[in-house]
């Protein structure tokens, strides 16, 4: 994407050799809080500010945001910085009172982006708007789902689009909060090659300390820039406080990573073989559930005096995976060996429970 293309967004500067970034807190809890962070920020040279108002909690009774109260807030950041500010909005009402309040620029959440009728009616409100609006991923794996949002927010009439990959949630997502499934995103990349992309390693992670490799991942993959949550002292954040970092720490971070400057066919190959180490995580992390639930296979095993070697169940397994394998265009040796070395060493982690007893 080139950095032009970015520009237009009206977001970033057009300076050559820095990772665009758009940052603030998981939510704004005070005038105070939102200005502190807003002159950290800019010192960076971070041209815009995020901060959520209302905020769709997975239960009731936790910090739900200050809603309008927290626009004035913004609106001084934006009068005394000349930074732009950035709301998320997931209903009719929320966009009618940004925009009346100044908001440069929308998000729209990954919980509202996973009902069509939502964004249906984010869509009719903001027909006819000029402002910047980036569409998270939806909470589910579903690709479909994430271009059809765009898509109708598109057809509205909105222009100035972009997207933000947070992660999907999943049954096991390992070390993530939100399990990344990298190849998501790069799927977005092939249809909509000219749309920004930016990476929120804060919702990925959900660890402070996962937000620095994954952002790292996220520009070696090809991004176009980050999307972090940043707050003055995060560890007394009314919302998300494990995820947050401070300015401070976004500066180191911002020290450390570079944009990608190759050229055109280095940064392709590049950008594969990133999407191929993202893959082999990937893999990694199905392997370790896998064997995880060996060993628990082995526990029922070893208390019910069960035989650990099933001949039966293995020919089957193989079977069915050998014939998916080569339906899928791989080769059967190849699948045999796969699925042997995935069964021995199933079958090595059930016996060392099994044997653990008898030592």
């Amino acid at each position: 994407m080139p950095m032009t293309r970015l520009c237009d967004l009206g977001l970033f500067d057009a300076e050559t050799g820095k990772i665009p970034v758009i940052a603030g807190p998981c939510s704004a809890e005070s005038e105070r809080q939102c200005m502190e962070t807003a002159k950290a920020l800019s010192s960076l040279g971070i041209r815009t500010m995020r901060a959520g108002l209302w905020k769709p909690r997975t239960k009731p009774g936790s910090f739900e945001g200050v809603g309008e109260t927290g626009l004035p807030w913004l609106a001084a950041v934006r009068r005394e910085t000349g930074m732009a500010v950035m709301v998320e909005t997931a209903t009719p009402s929320h966009v009618e009172a940004s925009l009346k309040a100044g908001m440069d620029a929308l998000w729209i959440g990954a919980r509202t982006v996973t009902n069509p009728f939502a964004m249906q009616e984010l869509a009719d409100a903001l027909k006819g708007v000029d402002v910047p609006v980036f569409v998270k991923n939806p909470v589910t794996p579903d690709l479909k789902l994430w271009i059809g949002s765009l898509e109708r927010l598109s057809n509205a009439g909105v222009k100035r689009l972009g997207a933000i990959h947070r992660g999907f949630s999943i049954y096991d997502c390992g070390m993530y909060r939100n399990h990344p499934q990298w190849v998501i995103p790069m799927e977005l990349r092939r249809e909509m090659p000219d749309l920004p992309l930016l990476c929120d390693p804060s919702h990925i992670g959900g660890r402070r300390d996962l937000v620095e490799p994954i952002s790292r991942q996220a520009m070696d993959l090809g991004f176009d820039g980050l999307f972090v949550e940043v707050h003055v002292r995060p560890d007394d954040a009314r919302s998300d406080s494990r995820q947050q970092i401070t300015p401070a720490d976004l500066g180191a971070m911002l020290n450390v990573l570079t944009p990608r400057t190759s050229s055109t066919e280095e940064s392709l190959l590049l950008q594969l073989r990133a999407e191929l180490d993202a893959i082999d995580d990937q893999l990694l992390d199905t392997l370790a559930r896998r064997m995880e639930v060996s060993r628990r296979i082995g526990e029922y095993k070893r208390d019910n005096n069960v035989s650990v070697l099933q001949a039966e169940r293995y020919g089957g397994i193989m079977a069915r995976l050998v014939d998916m394998g080569v339906r899928a265009g791989m080769s059967e040796r190849f699948m045999r060996s796969v699925v042997s070395a995935i069964h021995e060493e199933s079958v090595n982690q059930q016996l060392d429970i099994i044997n653990r007893d008898k030592q």
